[in-house]
């Protein structure tokens, strides 16, 4: 198959994704309106508490960020399980398609829903009083450090997707990658958690992340951390994580797709 027609198999699905999505109403919008919802949770009921003279917005929207990809990424292995369990990949085997489209249309489409809820996420923190310091270019870098942890994080999604052997199952996917966030610098400093949870904490994937783009942003860290230090360990989390899960997602779809 020419690289033409692959490219064009893969456009056709990720459409296919994107459909499918807008066609499942509560999911989709529960998916965008979700990470909103808890900003104004937080900000408002929380802020008080948790917040430093009335300015919680400013630490809290990239936890909520990371924490809106976890809900979309989840969403993405319940779409990749039902596709497994419910016949549709042998009626997509006997059609002249490239089989690495089936996979990339999934995750093409959840990097898409999780930008769009990033957005909204973006745009309701501006209204509420987040107020980033950050240059164009500091912007463009924090774009970058979310799109490809997205990414990474899609093809994990997948991955759970084609292990688990029904949508109900992938679903308790959602619930991992929604709490995790919350033992991480998301909502509240590493340093004000008990020993055991502050060493999770500070070594967990998602905390270089927040706090790769909470320096990025608004100029500091929460930890004190060098934001360049940050930076290089977020990176390095999403490109490991990207290599495993794409590799594992490949293999497990050939596998479960073979004659």
């Amino acid at each position: 198959m020419s690289y033409t027609a692959a490219v064009t198999d893969a456009a056709v699905m990720v459409r296919r994704c994107v459909r499918r999505s807008l066609r499942d109403p509560e999911a989709f919008f529960t998916a965008l309106t979700l990470p909103v919802v808890l900003l104004l949770l937080f900000v408002y009921v929380f802020g008080g508490a948790l917040g430093r003279g009335g300015h919680y917005a400013d630490y809290v929207v990239p936890g909520l960020i990371v924490l809106c990809a976890g809900f979309g990424a989840g969403t993405t292995a319940v779409a990749v399980a039902a596709d497994m369990s419910g016949g549709i990949i042998d009626r997509f085997r006997s059609m002249p398609i490239a089989s690495s489209s089936i996979l990339f249309g999934h995750v093409v489409a959840s990097l898409a829903r999780n930008l769009t809820a990033t957005a909204l996420v973006v745009g309701a923190g501006l209204l509420v009083g987040w107020h980033p310091t950050a240059s164009p270019a500091a912007w463009l870098a924090a774009s970058g450090v979310i799109v490809l942890f997205i990414f990474a994080l899609s093809w994990l999604a997948a991955a759970v997707g084609l292990l688990a052997r029904s949508p109900e199952a992938a679903n308790a996917f959602t619930f991992v990658l929604m709490f995790l966030p919350y033992v991480s610098t998301a909502f509240v400093q590493a340093r004000t958690m008990p020993s055991v949870l502050r060493g999770f904490a500070e070594n967990q994937p998602f905390t270089p992340i927040i706090e790769t783009m909470r320096g990025l942003w608004m100029g500091h860290t929460s930890t004190g951390a060098a934001v360049g230090h940050d930076a290089l360990i977020a990176i390095g989390w999403s490109i490991v994580l990207l290599a495993i899960a794409s590799a594992v997602a490949s293999w497990l779809f050939r596998h479960r797709t073979a004659v």
